[in-house]
């Protein structure tokens, strides 16, 4: 039976940890300059409905390195942006390729597509989740802090589909994760509904609280694509959730700063901050690649 991964919650903690494991495992492999194609002949079909530079560059790397093929297909350039509906556009690409990853606006249309293909189905982004950054994310605290379930996660800023794809981590993991954003600007009420369950999560409006004695701090763009309008009245109210020295100060000595990127300097974060953590950072962009193959490898030769 083929599986999709439109959310993290799509998943097993037991599913989660073995890509975890088998994202080290790739990161190794290429490090080490060893050939492994077990996608040798596969292809994968990439829409876009939103710009992307990372998302793009680490599918079509990471699945040529496994041996496979990719297509992109921006929505606008296909018979999707002349109103074909999604439910012929995933049979008729069902008949092409052995996986789809969508890269769009409304998680409907992610769901829509994972309901009518018969090939795997992966969540590129959509405005409620990210869940393959923040897949990613984790692999990149435990590759550096050796453990993400025995230390305190902060993210700050918008209550946007990043920190949404984190309490899902949250649930899935069992993390301990404090989530600070505006009392305007939250995650999904029924995600903080459903969050309820793991005891190790907390929501608050007060960044100072959420980052004292973290282990990790997360942040994100305060104006994701589409939100453009809205640009003036967020870049007030989000002002005291920038991450700089002084939001720091209360952290762990030994924190490390996180930002899927895009960053605006001195936005979400502030240029020293942001130049500070840049390998960890950078890293973390990297890492999508790991991650994404192992998901990749996983979801087509369904183990």
């Amino acid at each position: 039976m083929k599986r999709d991964f439109t959310k993290l919650l799509d998943i097993k903690k037991a599913e989660g940890i073995y890509l975890l494991e088998r994202g080290k495992f790739l990161k190794k492999v290429r490090k080490d300059k060893r050939e492994y194609k077990p996608l040798k002949d596969k292809n994968l079909a990439m829409i876009f409905e939103k710009a992307s530079t990372r998302t793009r560059v680490s599918f079509e790397v990471g699945m040529r390195e496994l041996g496979g093929n990719t297509i992109v297909l921006n929505a606008g350039e296909t018979q999707i942006g002349r109103g074909e509906p999604i439910q012929d556009t995933a049979r008729v690409l069902s008949r092409y390729v052995d996986a789809i990853m969508i890269r769009t606006y409304s998680q409907n249309n992610v769901e829509e597509f994972a309901r009518w293909a018969s090939v795997p189905l992966i969540n590129g982004l959509s405005d409620l989740y990210h869940p393959c950054q923040i897949l990613s994310d984790l692999f990149t605290i435990k590759e550096i802090k050796g453990d993400f379930n025995n230390i305190k996660i902060a993210y700050i800023g918008d209550g946007n589909n990043v920190a949404n794809s984190w309490i899902e981590a949250s649930i899935l993991f069992g993390l301990n994760l404090v989530i600070a954003t505006p009392e305007n600007y939250k995650p999904a009420q029924t995600l903080l509904e459903k969050a309820k369950k793991n005891r190790r999560f907390i929501f608050t409006d007060d960044p100072y609280e959420a980052v004292r004695g973290a282990d990790v701090v997360n942040t994100d763009v305060w104006v994701s694509m589409g939100q453009e309008s809205e640009r003036k009245d967020r870049k007030r109210v989000f002002v005291p959730y920038r991450i700089d020295e002084k939001l720091l100060r209360d952290a762990k000595k030994d924190v490390i700063v996180m930002h899927c990127l895009p960053a605006h300097r001195d936005e979400e974060i502030s240029e020293g901050v942001f130049e500070k953590y840049q390998e960890v950072i950078f890293t973390q962009a990297e890492n999508r690649l790991h991650i994404q193959k192992a998901l990749l490898e996983w979801l087509l030769k369904n183990e």
